[in-house]
């Protein structure tokens, strides 16, 4: 009778684990793609507004290749998305391949294989854009090719996430224990083996668990051979939401720096802004817009044309307004140091025909004394 006991029992526990008395609520969370995202947006944003120039000599001319930078790359993509989607692969991939299609589109490669060589051009083969793919080669001479860094960054990050990452999901697990209701459901229906009867159970114990967690007050009806009981304990001290959001906020740091941005700017802290503002701008920034003019500079034009001044002049976004500036634009100007020409371009204005613009303007403040006057004093 004692082995037929022991039978018994553990029938009763194979039916007993037909029930899912047991819920994860546990859900995934992209730390690490959140923070890129963060990170390579902003810079995408930032240089999707910056003005690409062709210019020819001291004068900017507005052609083909000016209205393809700027405003309708290809059918299907306005400028700001083009530049957009550009800066987004090239930092998350580490590269960027652009190609000019027959109808003089550019577009964006989603796939491809380079062939690298030593001493004559490299080339592109199986270059895929959405669902079409290329069945001629591309030489190097024919695309516009971007490389961010000689490390790809994603497998920096993924290095940098598995210590993060690790830290990370332990509290995030320890804060759902710590607040997580734990309960059992008693029940005498465990040998049951009628189907309409166990469907009928399993359903009230999914609405059981529904309303427990979608309702603040949740009534459970007892019924006769069902019984539920929690067994929380109150939550002590110990780590707190805070400390995952210092988690959080390391590796958005992290991230930040790796692609030369301050993290103050990431967290939106208004303490010296303009000075975080403007290593943004020069550090990160320019850099990635050296690269793009220097691409742009040695396929859009030859070795004679560049050496004869035409080139490309990438005009970027800027935090200041001609009016917060004023005041140095005056000094300049009427100090001689810069003409009219000069100011205008560092303000990102196009040369006016005025003349006047031309000379080199001195007031009476910056003159030279004149000899037998006081200092400071007008000549007669």
């Amino acid at each position: 009778m004692g082995l037929f006991d022991l039978f018994k029992r553990q029938s009763e526990l194979e039916q007993m684990y037909d029930y899912d008395l047991l819920e994860s609520t546990s859900e995934r969370i992209h730390m690490k793609r959140l923070a890129i995202q963060i990170c390579v947006n902003l810079i995408a944003r930032t240089i999707s507004q910056s003005e690409f120039r062709v210019k020819n000599g001291k004068k900017f001319i507005k052609n083909e290749l000016y209205y393809r930078l700027n405003v309708r790359p290809n059918k299907n993509q306005s400028a700001s998305q083009f530049w957009q989607t550009v800066i987004y692969k090239l930092i998350h991939d580490n590269e960027c391949l652009i190609i000019k299609s027959d109808s003089d589109d550019l577009l964006i490669a989603d796939d491809f294989y380079r062939q690298e060589y030593g001493l004559v051009e490299d080339n592109f083969k199986s270059v895929t854009i959405k669902n079409y793919t290329y069945s001629r080669t591309f030489l190097m001479s024919d695309v516009i090719y971007l490389e961010y860094d000689n490390e790809d960054l994603s497998k920096l990050l993924n290095s940098l996430y598995e210590d993060y990452g690790e830290l990370f999901g332990r509290l995030l697990e320890y804060q759902k224990y710590k607040n997580q209701i734990r309960s059992t459901v008693d029940t005498d229906d465990v040998q049951s083996k009628d189907p309409k009867k166990r469907e009928k159970m399993q359903k009230f114990i999914n609405d059981m668990y529904a309303s427990i967690k979608s309702k603040a007050f949740a009534i459970v009806p007892q019924q006769k051979g069902f019984k539920y009981e929690e067994h929380s304990k109150p939550s002590g001290s110990g780590q707190t939401v805070d400390d995952i959001n210092k988690i959080t906020n390391g590796f958005l740091d992290q991230v930040a720096k790796a692609v030369g941005i301050p993290p103050a700017l990431v967290h939106g802290e208004m303490a010296d802004v303009e000075k975080h503002t403007r290593n943004f701008m020069t550090f990160c920034i320019d850099s990635l817009l050296k690269k793009i003019k220097d691409e742009f500079d040695g396929k859009f034009f030859s070795k004679q044309d560049y050496l004869n001044g035409n080139s490309m002049d990438i005009r970027r976004v800027t935090y200041r307004n001609m009016f917060d500036v004023a005041t140095a634009v005056d000094k300049l100007r009427s100090s001689g140091v810069a003409n009219g020409h000069e100011l205008r371009d560092e303000l990102g204005m196009e040369e006016s025909d005025d003349p006047i613009h031309d000379k080199y303007v001195i007031t009476k403040n910056y003159s030279e004394t004149v000899e037998g006057a006081a200092e400071g004093g007008e000549k007669e």
